[in-house]
């Protein structure tokens, strides 16, 4: 009795293998199937049906454009259309809104809606326009006190008396009504040049009078260096941006035409430590949110480091435990920032920090081929996220009357 058991696997094990001997692609029959080794991969338009056995489909395959499955999911879903507590937009990029009353006006009922108390413009406006941008903020009895602005600098011909030039500009323009400096965006360490025609680096010892001016002045500095590092890697059907890419070629940086991303990395590091009395906020959490360790590791290390979470939504909500220790355990150091200005995409933000949603959909599918994931941060966690943070490094930001 006890032979019966093995006797009857064997006889299902031969029917079987001559079943797949009968059909060479596998389960599926057809000769659609290739075997592989382990570690290897199917060839291309395969997918691994069985270990070791790559098998193609019986028909057509969508693109990635058009391949768009409904989720059979039945879990808890909450909508959050506003923030639960009132939030400061740290990496604000209204334009249109402040070139007019009317356009402060949209901008006010826009923010109403989302319960953001404060949009911070980061918009890299200096001298006259800033002048003007804050003339018209000023003027508002309702916006006086809803939009700040932050100070631009220009790093165009640095070389011999550049550095004063820009301090007396930074100056003038914390005197117009400038709480801060930014957003410096990613040219500089690309593609921004110094007088010698020579590429400016990030840590360029030049620069080091404008980070002193800028901790003597109590203004942070708000910087954005690089982009995803999958912008630098091979646009092949690995890269997890290859959607973005080929919708946006001028996102890519050939390795023969740009420094790379971890040089870029290396000489903004430096710049951080080599000024450790200016406080600087790296925008889109220095993309490292799809590494919070090393993210963690910096912060650690440089007590003058804060980020925000502009744009890196994506990488955030799909990882909702490592993101929810992350925020707990450096809460004192993250703001929130949205970056470009679409109202309708504000309240993924807040579902992703404030409930336990599983499995919904990112705002936008080129970023992004997967789900999010609720995080669930604590009530203490969000006020510091969406004000307190803010609040505390920014001396010209609205103190009172925030919610304790």
């Amino acid at each position: 009795m006890r032979l019966l058991a093995p006797v009857s696997f064997l006889l299902s094990a031969l029917a079987i293998a001559s079943v797949c001997e009968a059909q060479p692609g596998g389960p599926g029959g057809g000769n659609r199937g290739a075997q592989i080794k382990p570690g290897e991969t199917c060839p291309p338009g395969m997918t691994e049906v069985r270990p070791g056995n790559c098998q193609a489909p019986t028909m057509t395959p969508p693109s990635i454009l058009d391949y768009r499955p409904h989720s059979t999911l039945v879990v808890p879903d909450h909508a959050v259309p506003k923030a639960k507590f009132p939030a400061i937009d740290y990496h604000g990029h209204p334009f249109q809104q402040l070139n007019s009353a009317e356009g402060l006006t949209e901008l006010g009922d826009a923010l109403d809606a989302l319960n953001i108390r404060v949009i911070v413009a980061a918009n890299n406006a200096s001298g006259d326009a800033l002048q003007r941008q804050a003339a018209l903020i000023a003027a508002s009895p309702r916006m006086k006190d809803r939009v700040r602005l932050l100070a631009g600098i220009s790093f165009r011909g640095v070389g011999p008396g550049w550095a004063e030039k820009a301090i007396a500009q930074l100056e003038a323009d914390k005197a117009a009504g400038a709480v801060g400096v930014g957003e410096i965006g990613k040219g500089l360490g690309l593609n921004t040049t110094k007088a010698d025609g020579t590429r400016l680096r990030i840590d360029d010892p030049a620069l080091d009078a404008v980070w002193a001016a800028c901790a003597r002045l109590n203004l942070p500095v708000f910087i954005h260096t690089a982009d995803p590092q999958e912008f630098w890697k091979p646009i092949d059907f690995t890269n997890e941006r290859w959607l973005e890419l080929a919708l946006f070629p001028n996102r890519r940086y050939p390795a023969d035409q740009n420094p790379s991303f971890e040089e870029l990395m290396m000489e903004r590091d430096n710049m951080l430590r080599r000024n450790p009395k200016t406080t600087f906020v790296i925008a889109h959490m220095g993309w490292h949110a799809n590494d919070l360790g090393r993210l963690g590791k910096m912060m650690d290390e440089m007590p003058n480091l804060l980020t925000e979470v502009g744009a890196v939504l994506y990488d955030i909500g799909r990882q909702p435990r490592t993101a929810h220790d992350f925020f707990v355990k450096y809460q004192d150091r993250i703001l929130f920032g949205k970056d470009s200005f679409q109202p309708e995409e504000y309240p993924y933000y807040w579902r992703v920090f404030e409930t336990r949603d599983d499995y919904f959909d990112y705002y936008r599918d080129y970023h992004a081929t997967w789900k999010l994931y609720g995080i669930d941060l604590p009530d203490s966690v969000l006020k510091k996220v969406y004000f307190g943070n803010a609040l505390r490094i920014t001396a010209g930001l609205p103190q009172a009357d925030w919610p304790r």
